[in-house]
This record gives C-alpha cells, sequence and structure tokens, in this order.
C-alpha cells in the first residue's frame, strides 16, 4: 500500500496538478520511487528507455556532450517538474543524458502508463504541449544566439535571463547562489575564462555586484538594452 507521505509528495508535481484526489492515489500505486545520489545519472543519452520521470526532490541537470567531451547544459529542472516525456511519446532513443544535481527523490511511471494519461485527462496534454512549446522557443532563441552573437553577448544574455526570473520590484535582481562559471559557459557554448572576464567587466561598469552568496544585477534595464543592442531588437 502507498504510504501517505508518497501521496502527498506527488501533490506537487505541475503536470498533475488538475488531476482528483482519487486519481492521484490511482497514479501513485503506478509509481516507482528511486533515489539517486548528487552527480549520479539518470537517463543516458541514446538509452531505449522510455519511462517518465517526476522529480519530487532535488534538481537535474539535462545534458549533451560535444564530441570532445564538452557539457552542453540544456536545462535544470526543479522539483514539481518532470522530464523523459520525448521518448514516451515518439518511442525513439533518449535525446539528452539527465544527472542529479543534488540527492533527489523521483516517482517514475511507465510510457504506457503516461500515454493513457495524456490521452484521458486533456488538461494533462494541453500542459505537455506548453511545455513542449516552452522547450522548442528556447532552443530557437539559443540556436539564433549561437549563430549570431559573440560569446561575451551570449554571457550577458544568459545573465539577463537569470536576472529577468529573480527581479525585485525596485528594478534589479538578486540571483542566489551565484552564477558557477562553468555552468554559464555550458550553457553558452564558451570557457570559464570568458564567462569570468564578462563578468568581471560588468562588475566594473556597475552592473552588477557580488555580495558574498548572490549576485546583484544592479541595473537590469540596462543589460536588458546591451543584448537587445546586439540582437538588432
Amino acid at each position: 500500500m502507498m504510504s501517505a507521505p508518497d501521496f502527498y509528495r506527488i501533490q506537487g508535481i505541475g503536470l498533475l496538478q488538475e488531476l482528483s484526489e482519487s486519481e492521484l492515489r490511482v497514479l501513485s500505486k503506478d509509481c516507482a520511487w528511486k533515489r539517486y545520489a548528487a552527480n549520479e545519472q539518470i537517463i543516458d543519452r541514446q538509452s531505449d528507455t522510455n519511462d517518465v520521470f517526476f522529480i519530487i526532490e532535488g534538481r537535474v541537470r539535462v545534458v549533451n556532450y560535444s564530441l570532445s567531451g564538452r557539457v552542453i547544459t540544456l536545462d535544470d529542472i526543479e522539483a514539481g517538474g518532470h522530464f523523459g516525456e520525448l521518448a514516451a511519446i515518439d518511442e525513439k532513443p533518449r535525446s539528452a543524458s539527465v544527472m542529479a544535481l543534488m540527492p533527489c527523490s523521483l516517482a517514475v511511471i511507465s510510457k504506457n502508463i503516461f500515454i493513457e494519461l495524456v490521452k484521458s485527462h486533456s488538461h494533462v496534454a494541453l500542459t505537455v504541449m506548453r511545455d513542449l512549446s516552452s522547450v522548442i522557443r528556447k532552443a530557437t532563441e539559443r540556436i539564433m544566439d549561437l549563430s549570431t552573437l559573440a560569446a561575451n553577448n551570449r554571457v550577458q544574455a544568459d545573465l539577463l535571463q537569470l536576472a529577468a526570473t529573480n527581479m525585485t520590484d525596485k528594478g534589479y535582481a538578486i540571483i542566489s547562489p551565484i552564477p558557477v562559471h562553468g555552468d554559464v559557459a555550458s550553457r553558452v557554448s564558451t570557457t570559464r575564462e570568458t564567462v569570468a572576464r564578462v563578468m568581471g567587466e560588468l562588475a566594473r561598469q556597475g552592473l552588477v555586484e557580488r555580495q558574498r552568496d548572490k549576485l546583484v544585477v544592479k541595473d537590469v534595464a540596462l543589460l536588458r538594452e546591451m543584448v537587445e543592442v546586439v540582437r538588432g531588437e
């Protein structure tokens, strides 16, 4: 029998928000519950698995690797999110690898259960479509940035995206914890040294300020203007 704590935890999954309590109880019985240590691989790219994962606790990173072995970060997914739906939908090998950034607790359902969930609940299907639309839009923007922006401008654009999701009501942003240079570099396809140089330049210009465990973007509007100019917007 499913324990009460596990049932309550699955209620926090965004994709399942509109399911009734009885529907969640039924679904929870079909879940396999797994734990992963920090930096442990959850999904391997090109593997033939097609389960779908719900993040109960922790945070995961979706990555690919270049031929030289360089890590390319595609996305970070927080608790309440999900991943693995692409392989469940098209029954093709995994398109990326997924690793745990910290100790993670995951609920896992099979492809068949996921497909039945999508077929029987229109709001779940709509949420999946919206999530995939967001992935496409982000990928399109990333392709454009990689094709048209210099490395330093890509770092600025990445910082702007982080700032936009951490805004205060006073026009500046507080990003905590401070972005790791290696993580930024893997997102924008450049080097740690380039990220450090750009961050240093922005600090000298008074646009950013490092404060213990947080990075303050002091003028988000000016940073946005800098990025829009090079993007031609």
